[in-house]
């Protein structure tokens, strides 16, 4: 039976960029590309801009369940959600049924974030954390994180995992880090960790370090962070069997860049456009962290996880699909002017809080 993909998130950032690609990039083996919308803008959209098919679904586990054995659905993009478990098991219990019909192979690719294998997190920063270490889903099990929304992505993970051993597909996990550059999609087209760092410099009238200098963590451009999907699409759909289950973790990152560095390009950016009043980075006092808090819509323990901490995470897992990022580490660095410009003009309420 022919392969049909469903991507969810088509108006996200990573999710809509994943999808204008999905056209230009040669992906073969399959028979319909479907995207999961909410409105009749955004079904016209996916449909004339990118040629995929919109669906629509209350998300509910009998829609999931109607959606993906009517449309036969049997690799599904996972892009809504990297914290909490709520539709996820429903996907793959679908899929397994769907597999007990039809005999085809089935993939769930969940997208995660590379704060849940952090500091932050609970794993020990004792060197580099390869991908595709034989034992990660055991190190990612073991974690004890330090936050509660950190503790909940962690298990949320290892629920997907878990679910697709007990129903016998094929699952995914999808790690972004700090994602910059300009969305490729239709709908939001600014990113997680940069935007953070801009609300959070508003509301406190300055940038602050929350936590001790020199940690570092990985980045990646989108275009990078796009291509990682596409590779890993492909290898589903030409039956290349990519590493799944407890071995199926997926990095996408150049590499790490300095947490300091970031802070003080992004300054100078607010700074030169009156933003904040100077570019010098400070350490955060309890006032500033408060302050931070408040304009990013979190509880003040959860500033570090959104702008700070130590990630020793390292991509080593997608070359074994091909996978080769164009963009260096430090060309975050070069592009964080021009990052500061497009959050700027895009910003709104929907980019405050937990996401």
């Amino acid at each position: 039976m022919a392969n049909n993909v469903l991507i969810t998130g088509a108006s996200g950032y990573l999710g809509g960029s994943f999808l204008a690609a999905w056209a230009q990039s040669n992906v073969q083996n399959y028979q319909t590309l479907y995207a999961l919308v909410r409105s009749d803008d955004q079904a016209d959209k996916v449909k004339t801009l990118y040629g995929a098919e919109p669906v629509r679904s209350e998300i509910t586990e009998e829609s999931i369940r109607k959606l993906v054995l009517e449309k036969q659905i049997n690799v599904v993009f996972y892009l809504i959600d990297a914290y909490f478990a709520k539709r996820q098991v429903a996907f793959i219990k679908a899929l397994e049924e769907l597999k007990k019909t039809t005999g085809q192979e089935v993939h769930f690719v969940h997208t995660s974030g590379a704060k849940m294998v952090s500091d932050m997190a609970g794993v020990k920063m004792d060197g580099p954390l390869y991908d595709n270490r034989d034992d990660i889903y055991e190190i990612h099990k073991s974690q004890k994180p330090k936050h509660w929304e950190l503790e909940e992505a962690v298990r949320t993970n290892c629920t997907v995992v878990d679910a697709g051993e007990k129903h016998n597909i094929r699952t995914y996990l999808f790690f972004p880090c700090i994602v910059y550059g300009k969305g490729a999609g239709f709908g939001n087209v600014i990113s997680i960790q940069t935007v953070d760092t801009v609300i959070a410099a508003q509301g406190a009238g300055g940038v602050y370090r929350p936590g001790r200098p020199g940690k570092t963590w990985p980045v990646c451009h989108i275009e990078d962070n796009t291509s990682l999907y596409i590779s890993l699409a492909k290898a589903i759909l030409n039956g290349s069997n990519p590493d799944c289950g407890k071995h199926g973790v997926y990095l996408a990152s150049s590499g790490s860049v300095g947490w300091d560095d970031i802070y003080s390009a992004m300054a100078k950016a607010l700074a030169k456009r009156g933003v904040i009043k100077d570019a010098t980075v400070k350490y955060a006092t309890d006032d500033a962290l408060q302050a931070m808090a408040n304009a990013l819509n979190v509880q003040k323990p959860s500033v570090a996880v959104k702008i700070g901490g130590q990630c020793n995470f390292t991509a080593v897992h997608g070359k074994d699909l091909g996978w080769q990022p164009k963009y260096a580490p430090a060309h975050i660095l070069e592009a964080l002017d021009d990052e500061v410009a497009l959050i700027l003009e895009n910003l709104s309420k929907k980019h405050r809080g937990i996401r």
